[in-house]
């Protein structure tokens, strides 16, 4: 093989037929390995996947590399993976800040901020841990978030696939519903 004897040329892609039969091999090719160039892709959005609701920060630990530490069991109840990226509001001071989870001891309701992110919050903060996922638009019509709710010691008090609500009017029942079976 001699480069010298290829300078100048131009490459050229033989294009394939639209329905042809080495289009289809290609495809599913790409499809096996996780690629979507070769394939149209249609529009892509980005839903809420999981979502723990009012998590009580457990702890911080400004030593640590980085992430958040969540409870193995409360973390695998709404479909969060270790090392997946999340998006974390805190209610107490508003910041929002982005990290990864990390698996804590499971039945301990850890959630302790760790490395830089225990500059955004303090013990006894309120958080909402959100990871995201991004769809086609015909999966985002059947997805349904996993969201957890839990109290100030991190017990899940209520955990399913939201749906959505069709007015705040509904919400607020709801709200108070829960509040007076306390």
């Amino acid at each position: 093989f001699s480069a010298a004897k290829y300078r100048g040329r131009q490459r050229r892609i033989l294009p394939l037929e639209p329905n042809s039969a080495a289009r289809y091999a290609l495809k599913a090719i790409a499809n096996a390995l996780g690629l979507r160039s070769l394939n149209r892709t249609s529009m892509q959005l980005t839903l809420l996947k999981s979502k723990i609701h009012r998590a009580t920060v457990t702890g911080a630990s400004l030593d640590y590399e980085g992430s958040l530490t969540v409870s193995a069991d409360i973390a695998q109840t709404v479909g969060l993976l270790a090392y997946e990226k999340i998006l974390v509001g805190n209610l107490q001071n508003g910041e929002r800040f982005e990290t990864y989870v990390i698996y804590g001891a499971p039945g301990k309701g850890m959630i302790e901020l760790n490395g830089a992110t225990a500059h955004l919050g303090k013990i006894g903060d309120l958080v909402t841990i959100m990871s995201f996922a991004r769809l086609t638009a015909e999966e985002a019509k059947t997805h349904r978030p996993q969201i957890a709710v839990l109290d100030r010691q991190n017990k899940i008090t209520r955990c399913a696939h939201a749906e959505t609500r069709t007015s705040r009017r509904e919400w607020e029942t709801e709200v108070l519903q829960a509040s007076n079976h306390r």
